[in-house]
């Protein structure tokens, strides 16, 4: 025997052995403890009677209840599981790595086997699950495996990866349960600042999901679910159901064998999502209302929305779907935005253009005749909800902004035609605003958004998110070369925005008498919603629509006026009643639901129609916001307009909006499809701010004060007091002044790889920029004047230089750090 092979045999069994300093086996306990080298994680194998995963301490605690974490399988005929082993367990260890055979279990129409094995990798532990089935089989439900989490409070809740999350306070009865297609989470603890993140990896030809419950005896479980195809709903098509614990319908399973590997972490949820520094704004409240109620509106993979997973519900009339992914800044979210988009695009589309307003499991809430019992999509029985032409449109044009994918948007470029084109055609008369399904409110239909208010006709909310959609899709028109279409839809916004604001005794919607915006206006020429409306009034300002400064601030002026005089933390949707005729009866007496009630869902336009006019009313509604987060998580549809306090059955991921303004609108992260943008608008409370914001894989360092803004990377770093976006690639980085592509400075490495300047200004006669780094640079400018002279000085040195004919130009310069170039008209 050769001392390798003897050392071996000792080792093996010896009363206890160590497979190096993060996994020991006792055999005579029957019992494997594996640690994560910095001793934040570790489990106990416990394979005495069964085999099963005793305890999984998390930071030196036990997270688990009994029968802590199995595996196993449910049939017709019985639950079995690998709790109650029936094979002879044995125990091995090659390279550091164990591994537990002979785990067996089922019964004569099915025997399932399996060989666990975990090793340590970094700081994580890898568990492999290999199962074999004996035979084809029909199974009722699968734990692959099935994790018991002692209480609902160990943790708050599991950031999924699709970017959806689960809050454990929404199970509230023994087996509520919510199911996704969808493997992996990251369960956080914001007290402790503890996390578990479980990575699952599957072979190819299989599909994971997953389930959330609590349990009978008040265990939070988590159940992974690996199956040859995607599962189906047991019930209609609902993600969430209550008081049931089999949310996914019986699958097959094939002979042979099926291989899962978990990759068990610990996490440190404070330094993993920490929002930054932050000054005069609640960090730790904007980082958990946005893994929370941010991100509640996922309901599955391609159902990425509100109302969210509890009800099961999403409506595709609400444009702010992008934005939110843009503040909640995962990439898993945005990946599953833009598969909702294209499942959007092939399932709720109409032929003729027609985008279907809602997703629903289960009819009753549908136009008859409309609910499609395979995909869910429908039209609201409260009427054409026309802004789901609209919501269509932003979002994919926003959500482009944020991936830059280019082939992803061409794939979207005839359905947002179509649907465009859908809302063009309906206006009937010819006077630049576009009319809704309905005429007069004596149909008692809805149009838009507040679907128990009988807006018809020509619709102002409709109308302005119109003018909002066109815009941005002309900027995608042109990216993707079609200059015509792109005429073509900015000729039609144009004359939108002009009969737009008209007075109304002119056909438009200014009202002279009110200094407001009326919210619609019936067949006959009645006009309707006078009634200070302000996600009507908002939109107009937000989106541009209106830039006359006098309007803007007598609609700004009496809106705040009115909210301080009433103290309310938030903006309610009318400041005065309708007229009873005007709505449904569940909207009477004032103020009540969507006649005086409070919804921060359209809290994002408020904030941006502020920000531009006073920033300090913008911050003190995001803050109250925030505040009201501590109290209650916004787990409400809304609040009463009397006492402030939550309200409603459904929770609105849209409740989270204004706080993503808080990044676009005042922080200024606007991200472009070939760049990351800045465009800050900041108070003086805020300077000093300073925050990573991912894009595209890229890491980003936002420093933001008053008088300068600063984004940084790995190698590179771009100061400048105006708004700026920026591209590094390869050797070059680009600068696209005012984040916009009309003048942009081009800078090359040639030596040190490394590219930091200031730009101090860059107007019609003058571009000066200071660099901090010494090196070999090439510059290039586009933009200038085209065939226009210039005199570059640099160093004291002086050079004459021409634009060609595109208005380009190119020089080298050696720099040091304090070089100051100035480009100045000669």
């Amino acid at each position: 025997m050769t001392l390798k092979s003897l050392l071996f045999t000792l080792i093996a069994f010896s009363p206890f052995f160590c497979l190096g300093s993060g996994i020991k086996n006792d055999p005579q306990e029957k019992k494997i403890t594996i640690s994560s080298p910095d001793k934040k994680l570790s489990l106990i194998i416990d394979y005495a009677r069964g085999c099963f995963v005793k305890e999984l301490r998390i930071n030196g605690k036990n997270t688990l209840a009994d029968p802590g974490i199995y595996t196993g399988v449910k049939t017709r005929s019985g639950e079995f599981m690998a709790l109650k082993n029936s094979g002879k367990i044995s125990v091995s260890q090659n390279n550091g790595k164990i591994t537990v055979t002979g785990i067996n279990y089922g019964d004569q129409l099915l025997t399932v086997k399996e060989t666990w094995s975990f090793d340590i990798k970094g700081s994580a532990v890898i568990w492999n699950i290999n199962r074999e089935y004996s035979n084809d089989a029909i199974l009722e439900d699968a734990a692959f495996p099935h994790w018991n989490f002692s209480n609902l409070s160990v943790w708050k809740g599991g950031i999924l990866d699709n970017g959806g999350m689960v809050w454990c306070k929404y199970l509230t009865k023994p087996d509520d349960t919510y199911g996704v297609h969808t493997g992996g989470a990251t369960f956080w603890n914001p007290d402790s600042g503890d996390a578990l993140r479980i990575s699952p990896t599957i072979e190819k030809g299989n599909e994971i999901a997953s389930k959330f419950s609590h349990s009978k005896n008040g265990n939070f479980t988590f159940t992974q679910i690996v199956s040859p195809d995607t599962l189906n709903q047991r019930y209609d098509l609902s993600r969430f159901v209550n008081e049931k614990h089999d949310v996914f319908a019986p699958f097959q399973v094939k002979k042979g064998k099926v291989n899962l590997a978990l990759k068990l972490e610990y996490i440190d949820y404070a330094k993993e999502y920490s929002r930054g520094t932050l000054p005069g704004i609640d960090a730790v409240s904007v980082r958990e209302l946005l893994n929370t109620t941010g991100r509640y509106g996922v309901v599955d993979n391609d159902i990425v929305g509100a109302n969210g997973w509890l009800t099961n519900w999403k409506c595709l009339h609400e444009p702010f779907f992008a934005q939110i992914g843009m503040a909640v800044n995962d990439p898993a979210y945005d990946r599953n935005m833009s598969s909702t988009l294209d499942r959007e695009r092939d399932l709720a589309m109409l032929p003729d253009g027609r985008v279907l307003s809602r997703w629903h499991n289960a009819p009753g809430d549908e136009i008859k005749g409309t609910f499609n019992n395979k995909t869910g999509y429908y039209e609201a029985k409260w009427g054409y909800t026309v802004d789901s032409q609209t919501g269509y449109v932003i979002n994919a044009s926003e959500q482009f902004d944020l991936t830059g994918d280019l082939d992803w948007l061409k794939s979207h470029k005839l359905s947002v035609e179509k649907a465009l084109d859908w809302l063009i055609r309906r206006d009937s008369d010819n006077n630049g605003i576009f009319e809704m399904v309905n005429n007069n409110i004596s149909e008692k239909k809805a149009s838009d958004w507040l679907d128990i208010v009988w807006a018809s006709y020509e619709n102002a909310f409709v109308n302005a998110q119109m003018y909002e959609a066109l815009n941005l899709w002309v900027n995608c028109e042109r990216i993707l070369g079609d200059e015509v279409k792109a005429d073509y839809y900015a000729k039609i916004a144009l004359r939108l925005k002009t009969a737009f604001n008209k007075s109304t005794k002119d056909g438009g919607f200014w009202s002279e008498e009110k200094k407001q915006y009326i919210y619609w206006r019936d067949k006959d020429g009645s006009l309707h919603g006078d009634n200070l409306v302000t996600p009507v009034n908002f939109a107009v300002i937000a989106f541009g629509l209106c830039d006359d400064q006098t309007r803007i601030a007598q609609i700004l002026d009496q809106i705040e006026a009115r909210s301080k005089a009433e103290k309310l933390f938030h903006w309610p949707l009318v400041f005065d009643s309708f007229k009873r005729e005007e709505v449904d009866g569940g909207n009477w007496p004032f103020p009540k639901y969507e006649n005086g009630d409070i919804f921060p869902t359209w809290g994002y336009m408020g904030i941006r129609a502020y920000a531009q006019y006073d920033k300090s009313i913008a911050l003190k509604y995001i803050n109250n916001l925030l505040e009201q987060y501590k109290e209650d998580g916004l787990s409400s549809q809304r609040y009463s307009r009397s006492t402030q306090k939550g309200l409603g059955d459904d929770i609105l991921a849209g409740i989270s909006t204004t706080i993503t303004a808080l990044y676009r609108d005042i922080y200024g992260i606007r991200p472009k499809w070939n760049r990351m943008g800045l465009e800050p608008n900041l108070s003086s409370s805020l300077s000093g701010t300073d925050f990573s914001y991912k894009l595209r894989g890229k890491n980003y360092q936002v420093k933001l004060k008053t008088d300068l803004y600063e984004l940084q990377g790995e190698d590179f770093s771009v100061k400048s007091k105006d708004a700026f976006g920026v591209n590094r690639s390869g050797k070059t980085l680009k600068y696209f002044h005012q984040n916009k592509e009309q003048m942009i400075l081009e800078i090359k490495a040639l030596s040190n790889p490394l590219i930091r300047f200031e730009l101090k200004q860059w107007d019609e006669n003058t571009l000066s920029a200071e660099m901090s780094v010494k090196g070999d640079y090439n510059f290039q400018t586009k933009g200038l004047q085209p065939n226009e002279g210039y005199i570059l000085v640099s160093d004291g040195k002086s050079e004459n230089l021409k634009t060609d004919e595109k208005g380009t130009l190119s020089f080298n310069i050696n720099t040091k750090p304090g070089t100051k170039l100035i480009l100045k008209k000669s």
